[in-house]
């Protein structure tokens, strides 16, 4: 397991290479990558049982990105991890590469084929009960946008996640209260969105997304309650890490110019300073 230190920096590389990527391809999902990447780096370094060594085994933990369209944080997370080479990511969008703007099966570490969105959910949903059924000890790890919340398939798989008492499902959400048109509150209100979840059976969890402190301390929780899916609400800054993308609407999907994306790097290395200097203060 990955200490907090090493953690807290390599969200700051992720970060780099998430606009380093997009920047290149001309395309991409920028704020929302940028938001569940401390998610994703907790999840992968710290939590689940899932390797390049072990991938192709179902005996170990699985991970669905239903929010398949910040397919970039994870494309950065599994370089690191070692299921391609970082060189890989050059390739994004362009001919024939399959690093393309969702993810797919046909890369390395990519366990379902997202992007529709509300699909991941009753995937996971699926794997969970395989696992149940045959008694392992494996978990299901889901990450969903709150945007795709208004896709009534979640609700389906929520149904049937309580209904087989599913507390090996973890599903998390990046509430981060933007979608590519405007606030969710103002597309389709989402809120009380905790209460829905209790509703439809589920025990809830909330933290802020965006602190690796206390994702780690959440996931160290689960199974939240026995015989109960788990729903962890993380509350998180879209566009997190880079001021002038911070819960700018426009960023939803696009590319930084020369000028921006010099700016962007800009910040991260300062703040990647200020955590060395807290780590290694002399």
């Amino acid at each position: 397991m990955a200490a907090i230190k090493d953690l807290e920096l390599k969200s700051i590389q992720y970060r780099r290479e998430i606009l380093s990527m997009i920047k290149k391809a001309g395309a991409g999902h920028t704020a929302g990558s940028l938001s569940c990447i401390d998610i994703l780096n907790v999840l992968y370094n710290h939590v689940m049982d899932i390797t390049p060594e072990n991938f192709a085994s179902h005996h170990r933990d699985h991970y669905i990105q239903s929010k398949g369209h910040s397919v970039e944080a994870l494309y950065a997370v599994l370089a690191d991890k070692g299921f391609y080479s970082i060189t890989d990511l050059d390739t994004l969008n362009q001919y024939k590469s399959h690093f393309v703007g969702h993810p797919t099966r046909a890369v390395n570490g990519i366990e379902h084929n997202t992007g529709a969105l509300g699909h991941g959910l009753s995937v996971a949903v699926g794997i969970a009960l395989a696992f149940k059924k045959d008694n392992l000890p494996f978990r299901v790890f889901t990450l969903l946008g709150d945007g795709e919340l208004e896709e009534g398939s979640n609700w389906e798989a929520c149904m049937s996640a309580a209904h087989y008492h599913l507390d090996n499902l973890i599903a998390i959400v990046d509430r981060n209260r933007l979608q590519i048109t405007d606030y969710t509150e103002n597309v389709s209100q989402l809120e009380p969105l905790e209460d829905k979840f209790r509703a439809f059976g589920f025990a809830v969890r909330s933290v802020d997304g965006n602190s690796i402190p206390e994702l780690i301390d959440i996931f160290y929780e689960i199974p939240f309650e026995r015989g109960m899916p788990n729903l962890v609400m993380a509350h998180t800054v879209k566009g997190k890490g880079i001021s002038f993308i911070e819960n700018n609407l426009a960023w939803h999907h696009r590319t930084p110019d020369n000028d921006e994306f010099r700016d962007a790097l800009l910040e991260l290395d300062n703040v990647e300073l200020k955590w060395k200097q807290v780590y290694e203060p002399w």
